[in-house]
């Protein structure tokens, strides 16, 4: 049967399946994946909303085929394109999204064939579109007659679910294991808990979990850190009112480890929304002089105050401004002991996490990121101390954005020298690059470094 086009339609003689009563999930789901990849807003934004719309039972389903169509992305563009003539444009253009729903449903899903066909096609009502009903049924419907996922795509980049400008990266940093990556980077990620040793024992903790017959694991290296292994509602877990434990993926979790605060230092956490990192600091060392969280986002800074609330932290001392603008956050004109710098960066490490990335980012957006950290680098380098240290962090796994930047600030700064993250582990490195997957981790990359005494 020929390829299909929105303008000219194929009669298709299967009966059009009626939309149920009531509001259309998959409408719902196809408008939040338009918002992202033609609007351009992110999920964060665009998901919460859409959850809203959705009974409470609808929600898991809702969230994984977001996320589940962004990760598939190039393999359903590869699809329908054998499945249409031209691309379907103008006002009718949300179908070819609501298309990449049904598709992903009939391949990747356990929703039975004929709802992925039927419900998928009763959302052109709700969308304004009932007109080409029949387009997508007929495309749904033809998917599965010519074995369209049975033709792998010749173009490595589709396979691998990746733009081409991150593909490109990743191939040229990581020769030997770029498709490794890609396939961590496609997966769900599992959830991390970090305990909070100020308010309950990790051992105490891990009891609480057995008592409620939920599964985990306790890691061995870093004992208050907990795998969850099944999907219970984080705000059902024991604790979570009480401030028992933060959600942090274990990669995070390093910072504050790295960073090691002692009694009477003063930090700054530079970049600290939504205050992971922060909150862990401060769960570490209760005896700090001074704990500074600068963030330039007003609205994201909230988290910090909502973060140390619930966990039963001291109030915070939170800062709205540019970390470059010194004169306006720093007018103490205080020095730190030690400054933790999670730079504004690329979030590739996390993509897994936030598969939006792939599609919102912009090859010159790295080069532009590239400059900022530079510039943050060095505005907060004059904020050290003469012996103190500068914790830089990234969730990124690009090599510019991390030992390429750093290997530049040290080679422009005389007084800055790399030391061991961990003094305490023998042969410990300066710097750290973790890649997705690896022990269950997001990307992230570690760089410690000190300044000289004159």
């Amino acid at each position: 049967m020929p390829a299909l086009t929105g303008l000219n339609l194929v009669k298709n003689r299967e009966p059009i399946i009626k939309a149920q009563s009531g509001y259309n999930i998959r409408a719902i789901a196809a408008k939040a994946i338009f918002a992202v990849l033609e609007q351009r807003k992110s999920l964060q934004e665009v998901l919460p909303e859409a959850l809203l719309k959705v009974k409470e039972q609808d929600k898991a389903w809702l969230h994984e085929m977001v996320y589940g169509v962004l990760r598939q992305l190039p393999t359903l563009q590869f699809w329908l394109r054998q499945l249409l003539q031209s691309p379907i444009k103008n006002d009718a253009r949300i179908i070819e999204h609501l298309l990449y729903l049904g598709l992903y449903q009939l391949h990747f899903s356990r929703v039975s064939q004929y709802a992925a066909v039927s419900e998928t096609v009763s959302a052109c009502q709700p969308l304004k579109q009932a007109h080409l009903k029949n387009l997508v049924n007929a495309v749904l419907r033809n998917f599965e007659r010519q074995s369209i996922a049975d033709k792998p795509p010749e173009e490595e980049r589709v396979s691998l679910n990746l733009p081409k400008w991150y593909y490109k990266k990743l191939k040229a940093a990581y020769p030997d294991n770029y498709q490794d990556i890609a396939v961590q980077q496609a997966c769900k990620p599992p959830i991390w808990l970090r305990v909070n040793v100020r308010n309950i024992s990790a051992t105490d903790f891990a009891a609480a979990l057995s008592s409620a017959q939920i599964q985990f694991e306790q890691d061995a290296q870093m004992p208050s850190t907990f795998k969850l292994l099944d999907n219970s509602r984080i705000n059902q877990l024991p604790g979570y009112e009480d401030g028992w434990f933060s959600v942090q993926d274990k990669a995070a979790q390093h910072a504050a480890h790295y960073l090691a605060p002692q009694p009477q230092e003063t930090i700054l956490d530079a970049c600290a929304a939504p205050g992971g990192k922060y909150c862990h600091i401060l769960e570490l060392q209760p005896a700090l002089q001074q704990c500074i969280a600068l963030e330039v986002d007003e609205i994201r800074s909230k988290s910090i105050l909502e973060n140390t609330t619930r966990l039963g932290l001291a109030a915070p001392d939170v800062r709205i401004a540019d970390a470059n603008d010194i004169a306006r956050w720093n007018s103490e004109q205080r020095l730190f002991d030690k400054i933790l710098l999670d730079a504004p960066c690329s979030a590739t490490g996390i993509i897994r996490r936030h598969p939006d990335i792939l599609w919102l980012r912009k090859n010159q957006d790295i080069s532009n990121l590239v400059s900022l950290q530079a510039q943050i680098l060095d505005s907060l380098w004059s904020q050290l101390k003469p012996g103190g240290t500068l914790l830089y962090a990234t969730c990124s796994i690009l090599p510019e954005e991390n030992t390429q930047q750093v290997a530049a600030f040290l080679a422009r700064t005389e007084d800055a020298i790399a030391i061991p993250l961990d003094p305490t582990h023998s042969g410990d490195g300066s710097e750290r690059q973790i890649l997705p997957g690896e022990s269950g981790m997001d990307g992230f990359y570690y760089a410690k470094l000190q300044k000289r005494y004159p």
